[in-house]
């Protein structure tokens, strides 16, 4: 069946973020896609935040959306210095709330030196167990891999690096054009 590009959906992204060895890491592919084409190879999803640049942040989804929420995460994080998780809630429970932004189409990752966690518009914000959590169309394939690869002797950014090699060489929606930035873990 053929798509008209009205129907068509922006898909795609994968991002990860592996706490080991007293680093954080946060990485994501560069694909942008619309339907069955690949818009852009090298998008940077994946950047800091914060005053200081003291928090990573990666999204999945709409861009547009991806930056309006970085933008309030930001004003958050003003709001609520060093506070993480305190930041996060409060933006989750406005867009969860807020008429304009329950329309955004987008996923969140954020961490700190202290925290890592997932954001999303179903007001849910969440900590992994095991330090590694991963979004996306190809994100269950590079958590898959992340956690497999956490036991061995590899560093954090070795994991999350692999994780997205091995998330790429599966999902169609997922390159190896990967973008990672790290902080160094309490």
């Amino acid at each position: 069946m053929a798509h008209s590009e009205r129907d068509a959906v922006w898909h795609g992204t994968t991002i990860i973020t592996v706490r080991k060895g007293g680093k954080v890491v946060v990485a994501g592919d560069g694909q942008v896609s619309l339907g069955d084409t690949v818009i852009k190879h090298s998008a940077k999803k994946v950047r800091r935040i914060g005053s200081g640049g003291n928090v990573i942040a990666g999204f999945a989804g709409a861009t547009a959306d991806a930056f309006a929420l970085f933008d309030r995460l930001e004003k958050k994080l003003e709001q609520y210095p060093g506070q993480l998780t305190r930041a996060a809630v409060e933006l989750a429970k406005d867009w969860r709330t807020d008429r304009a932004l329950r329309n955004l189409q987008a996923m969140m990752i954020v961490a700190d030196s202290k925290v890592s966690l997932v954001v999303s518009g179903n007001g849910d914000v969440l900590e992994p167990e095991d330090g590694i959590i991963a979004i996306g169309s190809g994100g269950n394939y590079a958590l898959a891999a992340a956690r497999a690869l956490a036991s061995t002797d590899s560093d954090a950014e070795q994991v999350a690096r692999k994780a997205m090699e091995i998330a790429a060489q599966i999902c169609v929606y997922t390159n190896d054009k990967v973008t990672v930035e790290t902080l160094d873990a309490e």
